[in-house]
């Protein structure tokens, strides 16, 4: 049998008798994948950006827990070897995360070099259920900043009521908001609104060495395709090169074609998609 991996990610195996051709597909070249980055540079400064409140080491494995809040902040990061053999990994996993009342996830990553295509598949040979796909796009940081001017954009070093009011997470935590929090600098935009009224627009960015990362860039419904979302980005862009960045990643989910278009316009490109697998139900895998 030869597993196969399709260009969403999802692999299959096939037998070898019913191949006819095939050739290595090889990565996409960096022009056109913005700033040369590998993937495990790009994971690791994804995850600085957006820690959790309790982790744990497994060999080059990072268990991570925040009470639930996003499976970012509540999966496994397997960044190599966890030191033992898989199965025992994926057991020490799930004992993990069940003792804090959580469902186990991991999440991997597939589309560049370097990815964990290899571990995809053996996940979900194991039953492990693929729940969420999203991708990291990557592009330069300057022109993001030349995209309007920031007027208007009140910048902080902390997520204020005001900022909680247009999150599209309500009834944010204690928890929740270490996470927003956390990063090696970190700043939160909000347009204000009319008087009374939540924001106009909010955005998140956590500035790491040579990267900005973008996140949480929300709009009104009622004021949309005024700005107001490019605006809050390039008020960040123009502080994160202050601080001496030169590039830009965010993450978008597969099916968001209205932000994909967006941000393709801003010189935004795909670097990796990655996915979430969710433990399997005992009862479908027979534990």
């Amino acid at each position: 049998m030869l597993l196969i991996t399709r260009k969403g990610g999802e692999s299959v195996r096939i037998a070898e008798s019913a191949l006819v051709a095939g050739k290595v597909v090889p990565a996409a070249p960096a022009r056109r994948r913005g700033p040369a980055a590998s993937y495990e540079e790009l994971a690791r400064v994804a995850a600085r950006a957006w820690r959790p409140v309790e982790s744990e080491r497994l060999g080059d494995w990072e268990l991570r827990a925040a009470s639930g809040f996003t499976r970012r902040a509540n999966s496994v990061l397997p960044l190599g070897d966890p030191g033992v053999s898989l199965d025992e990994a994926l057991d020490t996993v799930r004992r993990w995360y069940g003792e804090r009342g959580l469902p186990a996830y991991v999440q991997t990553a597939t589309g560049a070099e370097g990815t964990q295509e290899l571990l995809c598949a053996e996940l979900e040979a194991r039953g492990w259920v693929r729940e969420v796909t999203a991708e990291l796009w990557v592009g330069p940081l300057a022109p993001v900043a030349d995209l309007a001017e920031p007027s208007g954009v009140v910048l902080s070093r902390e997520a204020d009521e005001a900022w909680l009011a247009r999150y599209q997470r309500k009834g944010v935590s204690e928890v929740a908001l270490r996470v927003l929090g956390s990063g090696p600098s970190v700043w939160f935009a909000t347009v204000p609104g009319s008087a009374g009224a939540a924001p106009a627009a909010i955005g998140r960015c956590v500035v790491d060495g040579r990267w900005a990362g973008f996140a949480a860039v929300e709009v009104d419904p009622d004021v949309r395709r005024q700005g107001l979302g490019t605006a809050v980005m390039a008020a960040l862009a123009r502080r994160a090169l202050d601080e001496g960045a030169s590039a830009a990643w965010l993450q978008v989910e597969a099916e968001n074609e209205g932000a994909r278009a967006l941000y393709a316009g801003m010189g935004f490109a795909a670097h990796h998609a990655y996915h979430h697998y969710r433990e399997p139900d005992d009862r479908d895998s027979g534990r």
